[in-house]
């Protein structure tokens, strides 16, 4: 087992993109290790040429990845956009390790991310030693993505503020990084993109420019449609979660995922799964990711503290955590709904039960 706590894309799913590559006789773009179409084999699942089964790393509508895929092959960049949980992230670190065999040029985007970090930085030393110099110079993900022909990333794009994300006007229109200081400029290599992330939902979003708007093709990923696939999907990723963290994943977790995402959805939508009854939901979005979150705290908690068993009572702590983000709104919320719903619902008098102590 590996000594890291998290493995990239490209280490985890190695062999699969090995045999992808190996087996393709598609026409790849310039800088791309596969063609379009084992890309999204690679994302969606399948067989590769020689019968090795690809494992399907995102579960929703082909031709969103399609798309997506299709939309990398030119010279468009592509922003990936959902409300949180909706596996933008995931998705990006998986086009960029199929593509260009390298996730790791990403930018975290933040409040406080400013222009050096998107453009370039300085190595100050350097700079007072012998003034402004190549050598002096600190490239970002971005140059080092345009200089090598890769995809950089940029994670939570309306999270920087609206004068930063205007610095990729330029690279985006013009595929070149003018750097004045040194009298040069930066060409991209081809094979060179942008894939970006956003939610227009949390707090602290800025709205992205007309102009930068129209430099990225949109596709917009939503929630699971279905109970069944979200169950689906929580139960493959919190399997592979288990794994990694060396934790035993207990029989029951498919059960038990089901309940929870029943819960979830319902707080989530503001109605039961019937319709018949109206509720308030709470401030955060209960997505997908977020219950993956709890079920792996429960696995944890349950592994141990209760010899392995995986109850209501081990996954009811993580639960408030998730719906509670407003300590007096919420609260109220998830009340009434322990109250007028979960109070009757056979199967679930044990989340009824351990979720009311802690409220």
């Amino acid at each position: 087992m590996s000594e890291k706590l998290r493995m990239l894309a490209e280490e985890s799913y190695a062999g699969e993109l090995r045999v992808l590559i190996d087996g393709d006789t598609g026409h790849r773009p310039p800088g791309w290790r596969m063609s379009p179409r084992q890309v999204v084999t690679y994302l969606m699942g399948g067989k590769a040429a020689d019968g090795t089964v690809i494992t399907p790393k995102y579960v929703g509508d082909r031709r969103l990845i399609e798309t997506a895929v299709a939309t990398l092959a030119t010279d468009r960049a592509l922003l990936l956009l959902g409300v949180p949980g909706t596996a933008k992230s995931w998705v990006s670190e998986h086009l960029a390790a199929a593509i260009a065999g390298d996730s790791t040029l990403v930018i975290q985007c933040t409040a406080g991310t400013d222009e050096n970090q998107v453009r370039y930085g300085w190595n100050y030393a350097q700079l007072l030693a012998h003034g402004p110099s190549r050598e002096a110079l600190v490239p970002t993900p971005l140059m080092r993505a345009m200089e090598a022909g890769r995809l950089c990333r940029f994670e939570e794009l309306t999270r920087m503020g609206s004068d930063v994300q205007d610095t990729l006007i330029t690279v985006l229109s013009e595929k070149m990084m003018p750097i004045p200081e040194l009298n040069s400029t930066i060409h991209a290599a081809r094979g060179f993109n942008i894939i970006a992330t956003a939610n227009n939902r949390d707090k602290g979003v800025n709205e992205l420019s007309s102009a930068l708007k129209r430099r990225f093709n949109v596709v917009a990923l939503p929630l699971p449609d279905s109970a069944e696939e979200e169950v689906s999907i929580i139960v493959k990723r919190v399997g592979e979660m288990a794994q990694s963290l060396d934790l035993p994943a207990p029989k029951n977790v498919s059960e038990e995922v089901a309940r929870v995402v029943s819960i979830f959805r319902e707080l989530r939508s503001g109605s039961t799964e019937d319709g018949k009854v109206a509720l308030k939901s709470p401030s955060g979005g209960l997505s997908t990711a977020e219950t993956i979150a709890v079920m792996v705290g429960g696995i944890s908690q349950a592994t141990f503290f209760n010899d392995g068993r995986l109850t209501p009572e081990t996954l009811a702590a993580n639960m408030i955590g998730a719906v509670v983000k407003d300590p007096v709104q919420d609260r109220a919320v998830l009340g009434e709904y322990l109250e007028t719903v979960l109070k009757k619902r056979r199967g679930f008098e044990g989340y009824y039960t351990s979720l009311t102590d802690l409220i």
